[in-house]
C-alpha cells in the first residue's frame, strides 16, 4: 500500500493534518511532491493560513515588518481542503475520525498531529483579563501589542527572561520605551542557556537600559474601575506603575483533544517514535498517526535517556518532511528522523545561534571570541560528551561545532582555534534542576 500512495494510484486515500502549522504545511508540500494524489485536508484553529512566528516578537513587534508579510511561502500546490478558525475537539483513533468545533467529523486513513503550542497565559484571578496586559504568540497577539508600544507607553513590565521576554525587552528598548524585565531564575535565558550564559545576557541587557529584576515574580497584575492596567505587585513586596505588561511565561503544548484518545499524550507533547510514529497507551505506534513540530516528543540520539521536545522553527520543517515519507513508504523505506536542533535570536543588537541540546548541559566552556565584546561561542558538556554550543555574532562557527555534536565528540573538545581564550575553563552551565529533562 505505501508504494501505490507513493506513486499517486491511490486517489481515494484520506490523509487529514490538524494544525495549520509551519509543520502542517511544509508536510502538506512534502505530501504532494512524493506523489500523494488522495484527499487532504488540513485544520487549524486560527482564521489565517500558515504565518512565520518567530518575526512576531522581533520585526513585528518593532515595525519593520507589518503582521500580514509572515505569511508564509508555499513551495507546492498542495491541492487541500483548509478549515481554519475551527479547532479539533476529540480523536477516535478506532474509527479513524477527528472531532471538530464546528460539529464537523473528518474520517481519515492517515493522520498528522502539528497543534504546536500556545502561550501560557497569565491568571485571571490575578490580573489577565486588564487592558494593558499581553502575549506574543499569534498575529493578532503581535498586532494589538504594537499598536499599544506606539502610543509610547511610560514603563512596560515584562514578565519572564526567556527569548520572548528578552527580544521584547530589546524591542522596547529600541523604540526608546522603559522596560523591566522580571525573571525568577538568577538570570534571563535561565532555562535556555543556564545562569553562567546568562550572567552574560543580564549584563547586556543591563547596559542597554533594562530594568532587570532577577530571582522574583510578579505576585498580581492592578487595574483601575474601568480594567486599565495600573500597577504590578512583585514577591518582593513592591508595588510597579506600568502602562502595558507582556506575559512571557513559556508555552503549553495543544494536546488537550487529544487527552481521551488512548494516544501517549500528556501536557508536554505527543510521544513519537524515531519514524514520528505516535505510540498508543501500551507504547506500540498506532497506525498511520504520525506527529511533527513543537508538540512531538521523539527520543532524541544526542539524548537517549528520555523522549523530548525540540520546540524551534528548523525542526518543524525537518521533522515534518520526515513525517510525510513515511507516511507514503513501506516501513522498510522509512526514514529514522535525527536532528541537531538549532535556533536562533536576535536581541539588543546581537545574534544569538544554538546548535544540539544547551539545556541539557552541565558544563560550559567559552572556547572562541571575547565575552566583553558579545561575540564568542561557548560549548555545552554533559558526561564528558559535548552535546551543545552557542554564538553571539560568531554564527558562522556553529555548523563545525554541530557536527562535533553529532559525531558525540568529547567534551570539553580539543581545539586549535586563533582566537580561542588564554585560560578555558569549564564551569558550571547552571541549569534549573527541576526542568533538566523536560
Amino acid at each position: 500500500m505505501g508504494s501505490d500512495r507513493a506513486q499517486g494510484r491511490r486517489k481515494d486515500e484520506r490523509i487529514v493534518i490538524v494544525g495549520a502549522s509551519l509543520a502542517g504545511l511544509r508536510a502538506a508540500e512534502a505530501l504532494r511532491r512524493n506523489g500523494f494524489a488522495g484527499q487532504l485536508t488540513i485544520v487549524g484553529d486560527e482564521p489565517y493560513a500558515p504565518y512565520d512566528r518567530p518575526p512576531l516578537s522581533k520585526q513585528v513587534l518593532a515595525g519593520r515588518l507589518p503582521v500580514e508579510h509572515t505569511s508564509l511561502a508555499l513551495f507546492e500546490d498542495v491541492r487541500a481542503r483548509w478549515i481554519l478558525g475551527v479547532a479539533a475537539t476529540s480523536l477516535d483513533v478506532k474509527q479513524r475520525r477527528v472531532a471538530l468545533s464546528n460539529g464537523e467529523t473528518l474520517p481519515f486513513d492517515q493522520l498528522l498531529i502539528t497543534t504546536g503550542t500556545r502561550a501560557r497565559p497569565w491568571p485571571e484571578e490575578h490580573g489577565g483579563k486588564l487592558d494593558g496586559v499581553f502575549l506574543i504568540r499569534d498575529r493578532d497577539d503581535a498586532q494589538k501589542l504594537r499598536a499599544r508600544l506606539e502610543r509610547k507607553p511610560g514603563r512596560v513590565l515584562i514578565a519572564g527572561g526567556g527569548f520572548i521576554g528578552c527580544e521584547a525587552a530589546g524591542v522596547c528598548r529600541e523604540l526608546g520605551i522603559d522596560v523591566t524585565l522580571i525573571e525568577r531564575g538568577p538570570t534571563p535565558l535561565y532555562g535556555a542557556l543556564g545562569s553562567s550564559i546568562g550572567e552574560i545576557v543580564a549584563r547586556l541587557q543591563r547596559q542597554r537600559g533594562v530594568d532587570l529584576r532577577t530571582n522574583m515574580t510578579v505576585a498580581a497584575f492592578e487595574g483601575d474601575e474601568e480594567g486599565r492596567l495600573r500597577r504590578a505587585r512583585l514577591t518582593d513586596g513592591s508595588v510597579m506603575d506600568v502602562d502595558v505588561a507582556i506575559v512571557a511565561l513559556g508555552a503549553l503544548h495543544n494536546t488537550e483533544w487529544l487527552m481521551d484518545s488512548g494516544l501517549t499524550v500528556d501536557e508536554r507533547g505527543v510521544v513519537c517514535d524515531v519514524y514520528c510514529r505516535v505510540l498508543d497507551a501500551q507504547g506500540r505506534p498506532s497506525p498511520g498517526i504520525f506527529t511533527a513540530g513543537d508538540v512531538a516528543r521523539w527520543p532524541q540520539h544526542l539524548y537517549e535517556e528520555d523522549v523530548i521536545a525540540v520546540e524551534h522553527w528548523g525542526n518543524a520543517v525537518d521533522q515534518a518532511e520526515n513525517a510525510a515519507h513515511n507516511m507514503l513508504s513501506e516501513m522498510d523505506d522509512y526514514r529514522v528522523y535525527r536532528h541537531i536542533p538549532m535556533f536562533w535570536s536576535s536581541q539588543f543588537g546581537v545574534n544569538i545561534k544554538s546548535v544540539g541540546l544547551p539545556n541539557l548541559g552541565d558544563e560550559v566552556m567559552i572556547t572562541q571570541g571575547s565575552v566583553e565584546r558579545y561575540r564568542f561561542v561557548a560549548v555545552y558538556g554533559r558526561k564528558g560528551r559535548l552535546i551543545g554550543a552557542v554564538s553571539f555574532d560568531q554564527g558562522r562557527w556553529l555548523d563545525a561545532y554541530s557536527a562535533l555534536i553529532d559525531a558525540g565528540a568529547s567534551y570539553p573538545p580539543q581545539l586549535a582555534a586563533a582566537d580561542q581564550p588564554e585560560d578555558m575553563q569549564s564551569r558550571q552551565a547552571g541549569f534549573p534542576v527541576a526542568t533538566r529533562h523536560a
